[in-house]
């Protein structure tokens, strides 16, 4: 055995061992039970970042330990491959995006192999490679057929920078591409939609059937979703016969409308205002929103700004006549993009309606109160009496919703309805690195799918990213003009290719059979897999990919190609790896390669720290994983990782952590090395020799060990104390003096259970420890260590001693004491007789290995 402990040799060795042997490729086997886990899936973006291999580790450690308790494991990797930085690059370098996609992909599958991730390369997948999306678009044109793809004219969110519509999910509250950070504006286009609102209520009535997904991501997703119950009611144009839907949660209000509010973009608004004195006001108004983006145009502390169209509106329920405004604060997407104001009862109607001089109606009154809207200083929001509402007065308001909906469906002006604040997802991108959409447009059929024997339709390579077209693909006429399906008439292409969420939506499911080519699934390996067992990824993907995966899981198994209603059975959320930046007065930010003795090596100037907060390239606030494989080895980042913090926590990035982490491994070498002639030739212990208090203590300590790390590993995840566990532990081996037979067997059993334990977390390191130690077969693929109770038990243990309620002393006992003698042993403590001087005994309670009450009075 080598006295130092060779990171870089050991791990080269045993990731080609893994390789040759193909340990970890996998097959259906119905005789064991599976545990599919699986990690988000990286974008080639070029290299690892920390954020991965934080990530990866954690997952590869549930991987190794469920493999090691015998579960038939599936872990695979694939690339998240099309997406704007390669177009970007391509234009940037006048080379072909897919070059850049693959040389990335190389380059970061070998930064991964080095990381000894257990995954199973086997079943790797590109989503931008034809034999991946020709599937995607089958399901596309399935999906058409069944009425749940749709095109028509919308208003976007359009990022300048990336040049590209966004979807709704993709836009940050702050009105930013979730991508780039740039400011997304409104542009008018038509797109294409998945039906995800068909799906709404069941997407809502699982988030209640997740018990292994955080609360947190469920409540996300609910108030995406967002279910409302109320009413949609016409309210008829004075005048005309045009009618304006509105949907509202407060019909119990409705009496108290005194204007309506109509979003910029609502075909009414024009209508309204043509002819009138308004029209040149609204016109300029309109226009002037759309250079606005809709998150801020609803921002509670923007100021409520609107214009009234010059018609007028009336209420159903009373007749009378209301002005129409628009206003800034109305989205078109959101419910019918018309809103019943009612500024007694709705703050932001309130401060509309005191800006512009709107009449003030008070419908509700509060309990044992009256008010009036001549002293109303904000809305009245909550439930009450009804009042100024006809033959509804009096009546609790709650209950006048139930009352006024049934009267609105009597005189047909009106219905109790659902709405939902999710609305269909927009699948259009204008790029050309994506997959294609396989729709054809022809004059006389309209659009028509490819035909599957067609599929797939690819994506043209004679491509000139310096064409001036919306789209890149619309430039090139091969790949635009073709031959209608249907009539064989000439038709043209779409142009438009989906967003990269739709290609992740599916994946998980694809890498159950990843080369069947004759169907999107291989229905019996996807039925053995599926669902996911535990998926492992970051909480900003809450309401993105997680709902867009759902939603298409329903799909899938509605055109029977899976079983189950849900991807993903536990899902866990990792907090983010953060760095404390650093800045130089002259020299900006800077790296930590950059900085030597608090001062910027460029200039010789006071760095100025700046806060902890997630690594970023801008910040210049990153450490590259390459460096610490290649100085550290790649399972002592793999243990900082996962030591430093639990794993849905963030973890502070520290230089000494790492080094600490290399300490204890080098540290158990050492205790390996040492005691290496005593132990290669002895037996682990078998339990049948007597043993002294010495070898009692350390074997204790291994059992208790034993099952702190199962429960660790297996049931909370709580990969950093299962370290500390084996760290103490350690501790109590390199005191251990081998003074006889029986204590080399002890400390044998305690080398090979440790390596075992420790097998997920550093799998190099264990395998070297497991061969030198003379053991047969790979360390990585060894059952995990059983827990013996009896071992675990303590010989003694320590009581704690009350006297009415209040500590008064610490009895040591054995544990096997009687109750009897366990009060004996209380009574007999001087700190407690002394307690109990001049006082009378009442009664002694006893709590079985925790602590003895005595009672007593003066």
């Amino acid at each position: 055995m080598d006295e130092r402990y060779d990171a870089k040799k050991i791990e080269e060795k045993w990731q080609k061992i893994w390789e040759d042997d193909k340990v970890y490729q996998v097959s259906e086997d119905p005789v064991k039970e599976k545990y599919y886990i699986l990690e988000m899936f990286p974008y080639p973006s070029g290299k690892i970042h920390m954020g991965h291999v934080r990530n990866y580790s954690i997952g590869d450690v549930i991987a190794r330990f469920k493999k090691m308790q015998g579960f038939n494991v599936l872990h695979p990797m694939g690339w998240d491959a099309f997406g704007l930085p390669a177009e970007n690059a391509a234009i940037q370098n006048r080379s072909h995006p897919a070059k850049w996609t693959y040389e990335n992909m190389d380059y970061m599958r070998t930064q991964l192999k080095k990381m000894g991730f257990s995954y199973d390369w086997s079943r790797e997948i590109a989503t931008c490679h034809p034999e991946y999306y020709r599937w995607e678009q089958l399901v596309f044109v399935k999906m058409f057929e069944k009425g749940l793809v749709y095109k028509k004219d919308s208003t976007v969110n359009w990022c300048n920078t990336c040049q590209t519509v966004l979807a709704n999910e993709q836009v940050s509250g702050d009105g930013e591409c979730w991508r780039c950070n740039a400011k997304v504006v409104d542009k008018s286009l038509e797109q294409w939609f998945f039906k995800i609102t068909e799906y709404a209520e069941e997407l809502l009535e699982f988030t209640h059937k997740l018990p292994g997904w955080p609360e947190r991501v469920l409540s996300m997703q609910r108030n995406w979703i967002g279910k409302s119950t109320g009413a949609e009611i016409d309210f008829k144009i004075h005048g005309s016969d045009d009618v304006i839907k509105v949907f509202t949660t407060r019909p119990d209000t409705l009496f108290g409308a005194t204007f309506m509010s109509l979003a910029p973009e609502h075909p009414m608004v024009s209508k309204l205002a043509f002819g009138t004195n308004q029209e040149a006001e609204v016109k300029a108004f309109v226009e002037r929103m759309k250079g606005l983006d809709r998150i801020a145009r609803t921002d509670d502390s923007r100021e409520k700004e609107g214009v009234f169209t010059g018609g007028y509106a009336v209420n159903p329920v009373n007749g009378e006549k209301i002005p129409v405004y628009t206003a800034n604060f109305v989205l078109m997407e959101y419910g019918t993009g018309a809103v019943m104001a009612v500024p007694a009862h709705d703050q932001r109607d309130f401060e509309f309606a005191g800006k512009y001089d709107i009449p003030i109606k008070v419908v509700i009154q509060p309990m044992g109160e009256k008010i009036s809207w001549q002293t109303l200083e904000a809305a009245y929001t909550e439930a009450g009496l009804m009042d100024n509402s006809g033959d509804f007065n009096g009546m609790n308001s709650e209950e006048a919703k139930v009352a006024i909906i049934k009267d609105l469906e009597e005189k047909n002006a009106g219905k109790g309805t659902v709405n939902f604040r999710l609305r269909d997802w927009g699948i259009s991108r204008q790029r050309y690195w994506g997959t294609p959409i396989p729709i054809i447009h022809c004059a006389k059929c309209g659009a028509v799918p490819v035909p599957e024997s067609d599929l797939p339709v690819t994506l043209p390579e004679d491509i000139d990213f310096d064409a001036k077209a919306l789209s890149p693909l619309a430039a090139i006429e091969s790949f635009v003009n073709t031959i209608c399906p249907s009539c064989q008439g000439p038709a043209r292409r779409e142009t438009d290719t989906m967003d990269t969420f739709v290609e992740s939506s599916w994946y998980y499911a694809r890498y159950a059979s990843p080369r069947y080519d004759k169907g999107v699934l291989d229905r019996d390996k996807a039925d053995y897999w599926l669902p996911v067992d535990q998926y492992i990824g970051g909480i900003e993907h809450a309401v993105m990919h997680l709902l867009y995966a759902r939603f298409f899981h329903k799909v899938l198994r509605d055109m029977d190609l899976i079983s189950g209603d849900e991807p993903f059975t536990n899902l866990l959320t990792q907090g983010m790896v953060c760095m404390e930046s650093q800045q130089c007065p002259e020299h900006g930010w800077l790296s930590p390669d950059e900085v030597e003795g608090e001062k910027c090596i460029h200039c010789d100037k006071e760095i100025i720290k700046g806060r902890t907060e997630k690594m970023s390239k801008s910040k210049k606030n990153t450490v590259d994983p390459d460096h610490l494989i290649n100085y550290y080895g790649a399972d002592t980042a793999r243990l900082f990782s996962l030591f430093a913090a639990p794993p849905e926590k963030d973890l502070e990035w520290s230089e000494a952590g790492v080094e600490g982490a290399y300490r204890f491994l080098n540290k158990v070498w050492r205790i390996v090395y040492e005691r290496f002639n005593i132990i290669k030739d002895v037996t682990a212990y078998g339990g049948e020799a007597e043993l002294d208090s010495d070898a009692r203590k350390v074997r204790r300590k291994l059992h208790q060990t034993i099952k702190k790390v199962t429960q660790d590993l297996g049931d909370r995840f709580h990969f950093n104390t299962a370290i500390s566990a084996v760290m103490e532990l350690v501790n109590l081996m390199g005191q251990f003096e081998t003074k006889t037979g029986t204590h080399k067997e002890v400390l044998r059993e305690a080398i090979e259970v440790v390596v075992l334990l420790i097998c997920p977390i550093v799998p190099h390191f264990s395998e070297e420890l497991w061969e030198l130690l003379g053991k047969e077969g790979s360390a990585v693929i060894s059952p995990w260590p059983a827990f013996d109770p009896e071992a675990a038990a303590e010989d003694e243990i320590t009581i704690v001693v009350q006297v009415n309620g209040k500590v008064r002393g610490k009895v040591v006992v054995a544990a096997s004491s009687s109750e009897d003698e366990i009060k004996a042993a209380a009574m007999a403590d001087e700190k407690v007789k002394r307690s109990l001087e001049g006082m009378s005994l009442r009664k002694v309670i006893v709590v079985p290995k925790k602590l003895v009450n005595i009672v007593v009075g003066n």
